[in-house]
This record gives C-alpha cells, structure tokens and sequence, in this order.
C-alpha cells in the first residue's frame, strides 16, 4: 500500500476565521481572562525577581498590579483560588523584600 498524500483541507477564509473568532470570543468570560492575567503577571514578576534577570521595576509593577487586581477577583473565583491568590501575592512580596535586602545587583 502506498503512501498516499493527506488530503488537504482548503484554507479558511478571512470571514470563517472571524465567525469563529468571535465564537470563541462569546464563550469567554472576564473572569478567565483576569484569572490568566493574574498566572502571567506572577510569572513574569517572579522571573524579573531572579538572579539572572532581576529588574526590581518590574517585579515592583507585578506586585502592584496583583494587590489591584486579586481583590476584584475574589467573589468570581473559588475561596480556595481566592486564598492561592493572596498567598501568591504575600509570596512575591517577601521575595521582594529579600531581593533588595540581599543588595540586588544595579539594574541595566
């Protein structure tokens, strides 16, 4: 049996792309967008906390915007993401605390 080329689906257009787009768009909710906000914003706070990379700016901005913004998540979210969020929150600010304790090196 020889191997047959897959056959290939034809390219959808610009206006099956944006029905669908906006299909996904309708399923949203603000809740899960400021939920990912708050994963990606930790994340890179966390990252600008590091050795490596450290930009006390920055992980001084992700705090800020955390304490903003976990306190309107509080009654979208479970009360155990609720407490996580806090923890995350006091968590990044002890970090902090020690990284400009322990001297962080200048900034570029």
């Amino acid at each position: 049996m020889a191997d047959e080329p897959e056959e290939q689906q034809p390219e959808p257009s610009q206006e099956e792309l944006l029905a669908r787009l906006e299909e996904e768009f309708a399923k949203l909710k603000v809740a899960d967008v400021l939920v990912q906000t708050v994963f990606t914003v930790s994340s890179l706070g966390y990252r600008s906390l590091g050795e490596e990379r450290r930009d006390l700016d920055q992980a001084k901005l992700a705090i800020d915007a955390l304490r903003a913004l976990v306190p309107v998540l509080k009654d979208a979210v479970s009360g155990d993401v609720a407490r996580d969020f806090d923890q995350l929150v006091a968590n990044m600010q002890l970090a902090y605390a020690k990284a400009t304790r322990n001297g962080a090196p200048p900034e570029e």
